[in-house]
């Protein structure tokens, strides 16, 4: 360090001479000498001798090394920028006042290019504020020239940019717009500009800095070098061409794909490994790709991954016919990116494809009308604004009906980003942030500030019913803005639904990362709930998160829930008992409301054989048959109607002694009653009315004789009407051959008892 301060001295020492003999002391003494200051705009001569200062200064020193100025504009825009946004210091600390207007409005560019250039100018006067401050007061410029303190803002601008270029003057365009404080705050420091390069150099030789960038922190001095390696992300737009086709023409014009962006080397590209329809450039790729035609047709959209990671997810939960709500600071190129990535997935659906509704309530009419232009460009069609505010929206909207998942891109601190200034400008971003990431931290009240408003719309996000997935994405890597938002909303989302007894379909769950990360990609059993994408050379960093809503739970119904729903959509409707007929339902009118509705709904058939007396006097019958299918439905009530329908089946085709062997299982619920009779005879069958008091009767001891009993089940279906009554008399005994005083209701009556009745059973008895 010896070495240098004694090289700069001898220079120092050099120049002085050579002034003296090239008589020039005229010359520097004008430039000390304010009261003949002119406010003409003369073009000074370059000094031969600050060439050895120049030389002095290693060329990492500067930033845009070659760069010979920014129009007149570009220079008032920047300072308005600083004046807003500048550190103040307190008064004991303050070396140069800026005057105390702050808010001032913003002149006008129409350019996007002059912008973005006047806030780059802007953001890195903001790194190097205090280095500017103390070369314009160790110069005695900030004392000596006759500046008001609102020109102050303009003239440490221009200074950033005159030491950027080595304090060489600035050379105009012929048609370049005129802006005259621009130019007076120019000649100012044009006339002190040796004594401003010595006070920067005797500022680097005290705190013993190879280059201005090392009284940069850390993080920010990493930052710039990552931004300057980081490669040219571009997605596919599928409305107006294919992967295939861009591949293709780039192939045609040189370029070659290869695996990884670690081998982005010349011409170049490579697949993304998270999203397929990205495709990588080197940084220097950019007035080749413009050559091809495939970023100005916009088939190719240069925009960066962490813009892309959020339509990629929300593509992959999207159901067939639901639509997607986008909130928060974004462009129209992202809004475009959705568009397209639907219209590519629903492409079969052409005539229904779902829509994209953005909320731009904090757009001016003039950004609105932009962005619409910009998208109709882009050719996306399936593009819905919302003025409204996202708070005051819900569910029930006519518009959102169809909503079924939520892009949530809020103002985040972008500090996980290489780059802000431009993330900032094309996402819509908040530029108040600048100060704040030009010195690597964000400021705790901003911060809070931001997370506040980030819980307040991932809760209103999660109140809509009818949405069945939130997607969240930032660019910050602080937790409060990221795993802490999405966690505490999840928690309150919990509580809420409990205290106003929602379902738990009304619950979120946080979905595993559809992307994973590059510590897994080799271990695809490895997931985490969060995607974190992590700064590097390669890459801005980012956060993504999916909330699911819980699956709706199924519900289990009983088993007679299920037939009776069954039964009201007509599914059990040929499985009915046949209706009384006139004579039958004579004497029974009076029968309970609940024997009607089984007799409706479910087989139920109560058959009683009652005495001949009726017809014939001195005539007994000795047989009852007990309420058998009363019963056997009664213990049946539980099982399902296939099971029911198996056992009508099962009773319709077994005869009999089948039957009598089925029944010995369940003696408990079926007990045929024995009377004694000389003879016995079927009269009539009919629904018999419910007793109120069954009697049962125990089985008598099997050493005793008794007449045979003679058990009649009759299968619920419908039987013909009419059976040849020589059939009858073959299947009864002889003894009713002859009878000429039965009826032909009388005859019918007895084929329908006896049909069910296999013919050894009629032997038998």
């Amino acid at each position: 360090m010896s070495d240098r301060k004694h090289i700069y001295e001898k220079m120092v020492k050099n120049r002085k001479i050579r002034r003296r003999s090239n008589c020039s002391l005229t010359k520097s003494t004008k430039e000390t000498d304010t009261s003949t200051a002119s406010s003409k705009d003369p073009t000074p001569l370059d000094d031969p001798a600050d060439s050895d200062i120049h030389a002095a200064l290693p060329e990492s020193q500067t930033i845009g090394q070659g760069q010979r100025g920014f129009p007149d504009r570009v220079y008032l825009l920047a300072s308005v920028i600083f004046q807003n946004n500048h550190l103040e210091k307190p008064a004991a600390h303050r070396l140069v006042n800026y005057g105390k207007d702050r808010g001032i409005p913003l002149p006008e560019v129409s350019d996007e290019e002059m912008q973005c250039t006047a806030y780059e100018l802007a953001f890195n006067t903001f790194k190097y504020q205090e280095l500017l401050e103390n070369i314009m007061v160790h110069s005695r410029f900030y004392l000596t020239q006759p500046m008001p303190d609102d020109q102050m803002s303009l003239a440490v601008v221009i200074l950033y940019d005159f030491q950027d270029r080595k304090f060489l003057p600035r050379k105009h365009k012929g048609k370049e717009e005129i802006i005259q404080e621009v130019r007076d705050v120019e000649n100012y420091l044009l006339r002190f500009k040796t004594k401003l390069a010595a006070s920067l150099a005797c500022y680097r030789i005290k705190h013993h800095l190879l280059s201005i960038e090392c009284i940069l922190p850390e993080s920010v001095k990493m930052k710039q070098e990552r931004s300057k390696r980081l490669p040219l992300f571009t997605w596919v737009n599928t409305l107006k061409s294919s992967h295939d086709e861009v591949r293709h023409l780039l192939r045609s014009v040189g370029f070659s794909q290869v695996r990884s962006v670690e081998q982005l080397e010349g011409q170049t590209f490579c697949q993304d490994p998270h999203c397929g329809d990205i495709l990588v450039f080197p940084a220097q790729r950019k007035a080749q790709l413009y050559s091809t035609k495939l970023l100005s047709d916009r088939k190719l959209i240069i925009q960066d991954k962490s813009c892309s990671l959020g339509p990629n997810a929300v593509c992959s939960v999207l159901p067939e016919e639901g639509d997607v709500l986008m909130v928060g600071c974004f462009s129209a190129l992202t809004v475009s990116h959705i568009a397209s990535l639907i219209a590519e997935k629903h492409k079969a659906h052409s005539n229904n494809q779902p829509k994209v509704c953005v909320c731009v309530s904090d757009r001016t009419e003039a950004q609105r009308e932009e962005l619409q232009q910009a998208v109709f460009t882009m050719d996306c069609k399936n593009v819905k604004l919302i003025p409204e505010v996202f708070q005051s929206l819900n569910g029930f909207d006519k518009r959102l009906k169809k909503v079924c998942v939520i892009l949530l891109t809020p103002k985040c601190s972008v500090s996980a980003v290489s780059n802000p200034v431009e993330m900032i400008l094309q996402e819509n971003g908040d530029t108040n942030l600048l100060q704040d990431l030009s010195q690597g931290s964000i400021a705790q009240s901003k911060l809070e500030a931001l997370v506040a408003q980030q819980r307040k719309d991932i809760d209103h996000a999660l109140t809509f019913p009818r949405v069945s997935a939130v997607v969240y994405t930032t660019c910050s890597s602080y937790r409060e803005e990221n795993e802490e938002v999405v966690t505490g909303a999840l928690e309150q989302a919990k509580t809420r639904s409990k205290e106003e007894g929602e379902p738990k379909q009304a619950h979120f769950r946080l979905n595993q990362s559809l992307f994973r990360s590059a510590d897994h990609v080799d271990d695809p059993k490895k997931t985490e709930p969060f995607f974190v994408l992590e700064p590097s050379e390669h890459n801005n960093g980012c956060f993504l998160a999916v909330l699911m809503r819980e699956p709706e739970p199924v519900a289990k119904e009983a088993p007679h829930e299920v037939l009776a729903r069954a039964n009201a959509k007509g599914i059990l409707d040929r499985i009915t008992c046949n209706p009384p007929s006139r004579k039958q339902h004579h004497g029974h009118t009076n029968r309970k409301t609940e024997t009607d509705h089984a007799c409706t709904s479910q087989p139920n058939i109560s058959v009683s054989i009652q005495s001949k007396n009726q017809e014939i006097k001195g005539r007994n019958t000795a047989l009852c048959v007990h309420q058998e299918f009363t019963n056997r439905q009664q213990s049946s009530q539980g099982k399902p109607k296939d099971l029911q329908l198996q056992a009508l089946k099962n009773t319709k085709s077994s005869s009999f002694s089948s039957f009598k062997q089925e029944t010995s299982t369940s003696s408990k619920s079926i007990t045929p009653l024995y009377i004694p009779s000389s003879t016995t005879s079927i009269t009539s069958l009919h629904p018999t009315a419910p007793f109120a008091t069954p009697v049962v009767r125990p089985r008598r001891a099997q050493h005793k004789e008794v007449l045979k009993p003679v058990v009649l089940v009759l299968p619920p279906v419908h039987f013909p009407n009419v059976f040849p009554s020589q059939h009858v008399r073959k299947r009864f005994s002889p003894s009713f051959s002859n009878n000429r005083w039965r009826s032909r209701a009388q005859t019918l009556l007895l084929s329908r008892s006896s049909c069910g009745l296999s013919k050894d059973t009629m032997a038998k008895s």
